[in-house]
């Protein structure tokens, strides 16, 4: 009766929207840990490679895998649904557009847009690093990957780079809205929580893209 219950819960837009915060809070936990880690790229190859392969050894990354890839199918799933069901529900558009902590801002209003933009990135982005070319390198007498040398020549491609700043910068724009929407999905945004979480939001989008976008800046401009 309880497992049944929750099924129907979640299959209402109220329970879909519970899905998405929670996917979303995943993949937001994600992108933060991968942005900090990458930026050992400053650090030295070295520290580089030794980082990579303590994810890659082992089974977790088997787990953490499972469950990103899981998350996404929800969240994105739960994102196609919610917006049939509320282009469904309003055929035709506000007369007036809400303003305040309701009102709508170009990252919202674009979610659908720059959320497919940043799947296709994330599907080319593993293809790229992956499942890429396969160097090996020696650390401390452990042979390991290197992903130091992949990231230098891939971020050498002046197409690579032009395509991965536009995807992260979109990227930005969709965390400085979706962050916000956690809290809202989570029922933990109101009138007075929501200024504060909404810079939080925007803060938050702009020092991941920011983080992530200095990696191919930095090799392409100075490390070649």
């Amino acid at each position: 009766m309880a497992v049944a219950s929750a099924r129907s819960f979640l299959l209402t837009s109220i329970g879909k929207k519970y899905l998405m915060g929670l996917t979303g809070l995943i993949w937001a936990g994600f992108v933060f840990a991968h942005m900090a880690g990458n930026m050992l790229i400053f650090v030295g190859a070295d520290a580089y490679n030794k980082y990579g392969h303590f994810l890659t050894s082992g089974y977790f990354i088997y787990v953490a895998e499972a469950v990103l890839v899981l998350s996404l199918l929800v969240h994105v799933g739960c994102a196609i649904s919610l917006t049939i069901e509320n282009r469904a529900a309003r055929p035709t558009r506000y007369a007036v557009t809400p303003n305040g902590s309701k009102g709508v801002t170009l990252a919202s209003m674009t979610m659908a847009f720059h959320g497919s933009i940043i799947l296709v990135f994330i599907i080319t982005h593993l293809i790229t690093f992956k499942f890429g070319t396969y160097y090996e390198t020696t650390v401390d007498g452990v042979v390991m990957r290197d992903l130091h040398r992949l990231m230098i020549e891939v971020f050498q491609n002046p197409t690579y780079v032009f395509w991965y700043v536009i995807s992260l910068v979109l990227l930005g724009f969709h965390l400085s809205h979706g962050v916000g929407s956690i809290f809202q999905s989570l029922g933990l945004r109101n009138d007075r929580t929501a200024p504060t979480i909404q810079k939080a939001s925007c803060l938050y989008g702009v020092v991941v893209a920011a983080g992530f976008l200095s990696q191919p800046i930095y090799v392409f401009f100075f490390a070649g």
